[in-house]
């Protein structure tokens, strides 16, 4: 494809000829120059298999609605994308990582089965990060000939880019022309995987690949580019593994077929490779390389990667609740920012005038005139009559005939030839043999003998096994299994060393259920603005106990 021109040589974009993504490009950089960064992502994809080895009744449940802001940086007036073009990009988004993409009806049926909704809604900042209103898109001027995904300078002011918002609170989303790989190759987009450096996190797309309206070009003019990228951001791999076409790479997800490299184009079905048939590779799956129209469907197991970056290195981001509009149009975090500018003119002003004219008139005519009159003759005169009567009478004839009869009989006998014999005799031997003697010995055997046999051989062969047997229900039967041992999904370099299965996955599982039953209810519109609340409570309970675990 020849490259487009704008006015001049400066306003040169080049559309790849195809799909080109940076993003593990990206990856392997920060592994080199970024102190800690290998060490995250270890971390990162040693939590997400061991929650997904506990099934997705342990992920977060109910739909998590995602802030983005869009930095449009610009060279030309075509560059400079419309208010509408960004807004086609929310729309794509929306439907395709809630599977309410029309097309994906044209998804082969062997895969059929497997699309997954991912419960993830997106819309455009309506707050700013000093809690001014905002439209959710920044403009930005830019003199520079090319932004590149090797220097990241379309993300920052001081290199000709745009500055990002706080990454913890908002998706930062790049548009610009001449994007270009380290070896100077067209782009169409690349993103940051979770655990990366805060100041460069989001992702990044060519304005003629965003959305599908205004500048947008075929055959990447249906917005599947961000879908893709934005995929990265939240832990997915290409479907293929990354590893050129030698057949070994993972994608660490079980329910996607093993593919011999990246799909091009809009290939036929059934497209074979890696010993993979009959039904060959899922091109039409997000994280391949297909152009826009071949690509459709995100599976569940892709699905569940998704829902724990969410619950992991992703959980300060958005706002996470039952599924519906009420998610989308109302998000409870945004509004308390807007009402002081409205308050003072309505609340403060009017009430205040009301409330003084009211207040004097009735109270001082009325109070004084009942109180004084009426309270000295009902509340001081009659009281005297009866209490003294009666409290004088029954309480000294009863109070001192029965207390010191039987008191003075009884309870010095008792007391002090009983508790003498027993409390000397047996609590001292029952309580000093029970406590020095047991605890000291059985506590220490319990803890360090016992529990290693129960909490790490056994997790270490039922899970696998679980895994081996049962591909479909956890993640790919390569990935670890924290403190098994095994390949480090991922990254280079191991994660850190584990004891066991720590005791806290049953409450997590436990919460995982109850969780689940709300996301039901919710689901059929019986739950309560109270059951709503709590629901959202117990949430961020399950995700601060999942930290915990990672």
């Amino acid at each position: 494809m020849p490259p487009r021109k704008g006015t001049g040589e400066a306003q040169q974009d080049e559309m790849p000829a195809r799909r080109a993504c940076a993003t593990d490009e990206v990856h392997e950089r920060l592994l080199r120059t970024v102190p800690g960064y290998a060490e995250a992502r270890s971390e990162i994809e040693n939590r997400t298999s061991r929650v997904l080895a506990f099934g997705a009744a342990v992920l977060r449940t109910g739909c998590t609605q995602i802030p983005i802001v869009v930095h449009v940086v610009y060279r030309s007036a075509a560059e400079n994308i419309s208010d509408a073009q960004i807004q086609s990009q929310i729309e794509v988004l929306n439907a395709d990582y809630r599977a309410a993409n029309p097309d994906k009806a044209s998804t082969p049926a062997v895969f059929a089965p497997l699309i997954g909704d991912a419960r993830v809604t997106f819309k455009l900042a309506d707050v700013d990060p000093n809690g001014n209103p905002t439209n959710g898109i920044t403009r930005t001027s830019s003199s520079n000939s090319s932004f590149t995904s090797d220097t990241d300078n379309v993300k920052s002011a001081s290199t000709g880019g745009a500055d990002p918002w706080p990454a913890d609170k908002y998706l930062n989303v790049w548009t610009c022309g001449n994007l270009r790989d380290t070896a100077n190759h067209a782009l169409l987009g690349y993103a940051q995987f979770p655990g990366g450096p805060a100041a460069t996190d989001g992702v990044v797309i060519l304005q003629s690949a965003f959305g599908n309206t205004g500048t947008a070009a075929a055959p990447y003019n249906l917005g599947r580019t961000a879908t893709h990228e934005i995929g990265h951001w939240l832990n997915l791999r290409h479907i293929w593994g990354d590893d050129g076409t030698g057949c070994t790479g993972d994608d660490f997800v079980a329910d996607t077929p093993n593919a011999g490299g990246p799909n091009y184009g809009t290939p036929a079905f059934p497209h074979i490779s890696c010993n993979n048939g009959p039904n060959g590779d899922m091109f039409m799956n997000y994280m391949d390389y297909v152009d826009d129209a071949a690509m459709f469907m995100f599976t569940q197991g892709q699905v569940d990667r998704m829902q724990a970056a969410l619950d992991g290195p992703r959980s300060s981001t958005g706002v996470t609740g039952p599924c519906g509009k009420t998610l989308i149009k109302d998000p409870p975090k945004e509004h308390p920012k807007d009402l002081p500018k409205d308050l003072p003119k309505d609340v403060i002003k009017e009430p205040l005038k009301e409330v003084i004219k009211e207040l004097p008139k009735d109270p001082p005519k009325e109070h004084p005139k009942d109180l004084p009159k009426d309270l000295p003759k009902d509340v001081v005169k009659e009281p005297p009559k009866d209490p003294p009567k009666e409290f004088p009478k029954d309480p000294p004839k009863e109070l001192p005939k029965d207390p010191p009869k039987d008191p003075p009989k009884d309870f010095p006998k008792e007391f002090p030839k009983d508790p003498p014999k027993e409390f000397p005799k047996d609590p001292p031997k029952e309580v000093i043999k029970e406590f020095p003697k047991d605890p000291p010995k059985e506590l220490p055997k319990e803890i360090h003998k016992d529990p290693p046999k129960d909490v790490i051989k056994e997790p270490v062969t039922d899970p696998v096994k679980g895994i081996e047997l049962d591909p479909p229900k956890g993640p790919a039967g390569d990935v670890p299994i924290p403190g098994v041992g095994g390949v480090t999904p991922f990254v280079l370099g191991g994660g850190r060393p584990e004891a066991g299965l720590d005791p806290l996955m049953s409450i997590v599982q436990q919460l995982g259920l109850i969780l689940a039953g709300y996301s039901s209810a919710a689901a059929q519109g019986q739950l309560s603005a109270r059951d709503t609340a709590r629901w959202q409570q117990l949430s961020a309970i399950y995700a601060q106990i999942v930290a915990l675990l990672g």
